[in-house]
This record gives C-alpha cells, sequence and structure tokens, in this order.
C-alpha cells in the first residue's frame, strides 16, 4: 500500500533543486516537509536547440516550459508551467492535468523589489507574489491584502541534511487556499516560476 500522499492534497511542500555544474534545464524534487516523502518533481521540458540558445543567450528570455508531476519521475502530470519569449514583461501560464489553461503570471514592470500578479483565465486578478531576492522571501497576498501563502528561500527548518549549495525552500499555503485545487495549482505553480521563470527578469 503506497501512503505518500498527493501532491495537490498537501499545503507545505519543500522544494529541493537538483544540483549539477554546467546543467541547461532546472529540476526540482517536492518533497512533503512532515515526512520528508518525495511527493512530486518539477522539470523544465525544451528541445535541443532551445539549450543550444542558452549557450548565446539568457535563458530567463528563452520560451520555457517546466512540467510537474506526481510521485517520482515518470509520475502523472500534475500541472504544467509555460512561458515565451521575454521582453520586459514575461507572460507566464498555467495549465491543469488535463492541458486545460487555468491561469497564467504577469511580472511587475521596473519593480524593485521583484514579484509578479496571479490571474485567472477571466482576467480576474486572483493573487499578488509580493518579496524580494535579495531577502530571499516572498508573500501570497489576495486582491484585497491578505495573506494566502508564504516562501521562504532561506528554510531552515525539518530536514537540513537535504541542503547542498542548490536551493531548497518552503511553500506554505493559508490552510483555506489549500482546499481550493485551483488555487493551490496556482499558488504552488507561482511558488516554482519565482525561481524557474522570474529570477533574474523582474
Amino acid at each position: 500500500m503506497n501512503d505518500t500522499p498527493s501532491l495537490l492534497d498537501l499545503h507545505q511542500f519543500v522544494v529541493k533543486e537538483h544540483y549539477g555544474l554546467l546543467k541547461m534545464t532546472d529540476a526540482y524534487d517536492i518533497l512533503d516537509p512532515e515526512t520528508q516523502q518525495k511527493v512530486g518533481m518539477a522539470r523544465e521540458n525544451i528541445s535541443g536547440g532551445m539549450k543550444l540558445l542558452r549557450l548565446l543567450i539568457n535563458k530567463r528570455l528563452l520560451p520555457t516550459a517546466v512540467d510537474v508531476t506526481e510521485g517520482e519521475e515518470g509520475g502523472a502530470i500534475a500541472f504544467r508551467i509555460t512561458r515565451g519569449f521575454t521582453f520586459l514583461r514575461a507572460r507566464v501560464m498555467v495549465e491543469d492535468s488535463s492541458g486545460e489553461h487555468i491561469g497564467y503570471f504577469k511580472s511587475k514592470v521596473f519593480s524593485l523589489g521583484g514579484g509578479f500578479y496571479v490571474y485567472d483565465m477571466q482576467d480576474n486578478q486572483v493573487a499578488e507574489v509580493k518579496g524580494n531576492w535579495k531577502g530571499r522571501n516572498f508573500k501570497f497576498l489576495s486582491p484585497s491584502g491578505n495573506e494566502l501563502g508564504l516562501v521562504d528561500m532561506k528554510w531552515g527548518g525539518i530536514g537540513k541534511e537535504l541542503f547542498t549549495s542548490a536551493d531548497t525552500y518552503m511553500v506554505s499555503l493559508d490552510e483555506d487556499a489549500a482546499q481550493n485545487r485551483i488555487a493551490t495549482i496556482l499558488l504552488l505553480a507561482a511558488a516554482l516560476a519565482i525561481d524557474i521563470v522570474f529570477k533574474e527578469t523582474a
């Protein structure tokens, strides 16, 4: 019997980057902080040609796609994050497991602190990701200013032995937000996008 919880049933996640010198794509394990069990993976999925372009152009300006899967490598798709070519303001789409778009992120223009906005497919703002890379912590805020969750990139809680020179951070969602499956997908996708998609461009 498999006692590993489903990725999207959790409201706290540890995201641990795979370490590698000169790696061309990013990959992360997603862990349950209570048990340290692996509950999912996030992995960039791009063509060989796009990998070659990264040798010439900052990868944060190029298209990318991130597949987030349940459990171990090769598990079922939980959701997908995609971004096209970026100039001043990145637009990042989020798809559910069936490939349906459920929301998107739009980076802030000329923001000193960093962060971006989260929208549903009716163009309603559902959250703001606010924080900065220098302080290495972010908040998810509702349009009314209520806190929906946190991303702590200086996390030093359970599982310190997991740390390497690669990033390891904690994502915590408000319990009410975690009860909504689409909100869970969008906020976990936003947390991953902070490091994989928006870092160095927002």
